[in-house]
């Protein structure tokens, strides 16, 4: 079982988990992950990639224009492309590849879709978080044999974290 795939509704710290089991792990990892951004008044403006070696590019926003758009965000496909994309392919130290999220700002990207399913196919060990809701590429994932889905709620948070731990320590033996 190469990847598991961790679901739950927007907010339930899906994002947290991830990030809390890499650092647990202390395993050679890569990928990214995404991050709300926020005006200094708190309302959300858009989200962020963010690459596990450090490298950041804006994924969603209002004051992007553009064809692409979820909700009242704007994406930069682009930058998923250009960023995102080579963080899960040039990951040739990591043990561990890191896909936070598989969502629908995400799956508007062709490449960005081919590349999950590669890495599956490759059998590399895979963490993930991905849409809760219904959608044909999200729901094949959930659906494959070598996937453990792992739902997510937040009073269930420090449980499923060792769940999640446990799962990837016997993945990587």
């Amino acid at each position: 079982m190469p990847a598991v795939l961790i679901t739950g509704p927007p907010g339930c710290g899906k994002t947290t988990l991830i990030r809390r089991a890499v650092a647990e792990l202390g395993v050679p990892a890569a990928g990214f992950y995404t991050e709300e951004v926020r005006l200094p008044a708190g309302r959300r403006e858009g989200f962020a990639l963010v690459t596990l070696d450090g490298r950041r590019a804006t994924l969603a926003s209002v004051r992007i224009r553009g064809p692409h758009r979820v909700s009242r965000y704007g994406v930069d496909v682009e930058a998923l492309e250009s960023i995102g994309l080579p963080a899960l392919e040039e990951a040739s130290g990591a043990r561990l590849l890191v896909v936070d999220e598989i969502g629908k700002m995400e799956l508007l990207s062709q490449r960005f879709r081919e590349a999950v399913l590669r890495a599956l196919d490759a059998g590399r060990p895979i963490l993930a978080s991905i849409m809760l809701s219904s959608h044909p590429f999200a729901d094949a994932l959930k659906a494959r044999d070598d996937v453990r889905l792992i739902h997510l709620r937040p009073e269930t948070r420090d449980r499923v974290l060792g769940e999640v731990i446990a799962a990837l320590r016997e993945m990587l033996r």
